[in-house]
């Protein structure tokens, strides 16, 4: 078994423990109802599960050269920073952002945020984080932001997929796709 086999092993145990749930109807961000949910916050604000989501993710972005990532609120905030952290510490960098799901009102009225004065995506290649995935649509809205500010978008990693037709829609807008763990890993 490989270290990256142990990481994800790990990750499903604390993510049935502190984030998944069955039973009930939920309405879930996509509009449909489902009778499992994953509430993925208690998993990526906890320090093991963080850290291997981090670990995970750089491992799932070997190859894409991607020099930001980043994604919409409040789902891809703790995902870009621990990955930011941790690519720091293993020596290849990434520069983090988020995405309002509308730009404020006040101050610098910015949808994409995180970047310093004169920093930019213009040009840059980027991933989008997600916790979630079902249908692909809030990390759409995250790529749309990105590419609107001149980013090239290289890829999209989501720690969770429900495998209810994401993949299928990131193929179709042909941008790379790879989910962490899927909803089988749970089943």
């Amino acid at each position: 078994m490989t270290d990256a086999d142990a990481a994800k092993r790990r990750l499903i145990e604390i993510v049935k423990v502190r984030s998944f749930s069955a039973g009930g109807e939920t309405k879930l961000v996509s509009g449909r109802s489902t009778n499992f949910y994953f509430n993925m916050k208690p998993s990526m604000l906890h320090p093991e599960s963080a850290h291997l989501i981090a670990t995970l993710t750089l491992e799932a972005l070997r190859g894409a050269r991607a020099e930001y990532i980043g994604g919409l609120e409040i789902g891809a905030v703790p995902l870009a920073t621990a990955v930011a952290v941790l690519s720091h510490a293993q020596g290849r960098p990434l520069g983090a952002f988020f995405v309002r799901k509308q730009a404020k009102e006040h101050g610098a009225k910015k949808l994409v945020e995180g970047l310093a004065p004169g920093e930019s995506l213009e040009g840059r290649r980027v991933a989008i984080l997600e916790d979630v995935t079902t249908t692909g649509g809030s990390a759409m809205k995250a790529i749309e932001a990105a590419k609107a500010e001149g980013a090239s978008i290289v890829r999209v990693v989501t720690v969770v997929d429900r495998l209810e037709g994401a993949a299928e829609a990131f193929k179709a807008a042909g941008i790379p796709f790879a989910a962490l763990l899927t909803v089988a890993d749970f089943r």
